[in-house]
């Protein structure tokens, strides 16, 4: 039985946050589903709050500090990405833009995301496809068709006639446990293809020696 390693990458900022419990609910239903395949799955949770200093640093300096350099393993060895944003002016967060811009562009290539949004109101909900999908497309990650968004008014909400958030989590985690199912698991530190150290990391190396 195969192991698929699932990142969970959520830039809520309040505790608790709507934003985290989106991202649990989605983790939660992605082991289901890829249970129900027959593998096995171990998440983790990168928390982009508790690395805003060391985001601002690496956009600073070029440099990612030990605990942004372990998110950022996390996230590019992955089997699969669950990335969830609170809506800030009409967009993703800076703060989970930031993340995304200090990972190589290169290492989601291929990688399987679901993306999901949080907001206090539904008029936001085109932020899936007017700027993460777009975000994540210039990755050349594989966005699942399904993204989650949930308005305030979603939680613990939905009649015979609307699409419940439990449904659109599950179909979104189904779709994307359908993807990493189907990709070959990538062991930790295999993240430097082939062998080859990017630039970035071997100075990364040469200013802590």
């Amino acid at each position: 039985m195969s192991t698929k390693h699932i990142t969970v990458v959520t830039a809520g900022l309040s505790q608790p946050s709507s934003t985290r419990l989106l991202a649990d609910r989605l983790a939660e239903a992605a082991v289901r589903s890829l249970v129900e395949r027959g593998a096995e799955v171990e998440v983790e949770v990168v928390e982009l709050r508790d690395l805003a200093h060391d985001i601002t640093d690496n956009l600073l300096t070029g440099f990612a500090g030990p605990a942004l350099q372990a998110a950022i393993d996390k996230v590019t060895s992955a089997d699969g990405v669950i990335a969830v944003t609170p809506v800030f002016t009409a967009s993703y967060s800076g703060l989970f833009k930031s993340f995304f811009d200090v990972i190589d562009k290169d290492s989601l290539d291929g990688m399987p995301v679901l993306i999901g949004a949080t907001a206090g109101t539904a008029r936001h909900s085109m932020v899936l496809d007017f700027a993460l999908r777009p975000l994540f497309a210039y990755l050349r990650a594989v966005v699942v068709p399904l993204g989650v968004f949930a308005a305030s008014e979603d939680w613990g909400s939905g009649d015979a006639t609307s699409t419940t958030l439990p449904d659109r989590v599950a179909r979104a985690a189904g779709q994307l446990a359908d993807l990493v199912a189907g990709r070959a698991s990538t062991a930790p530190g295999d993240a430097l293809l082939g062998g080859i150290v990017p630039f970035g990391e071997q100075l990364r190396r040469l200013s802590l020696e």
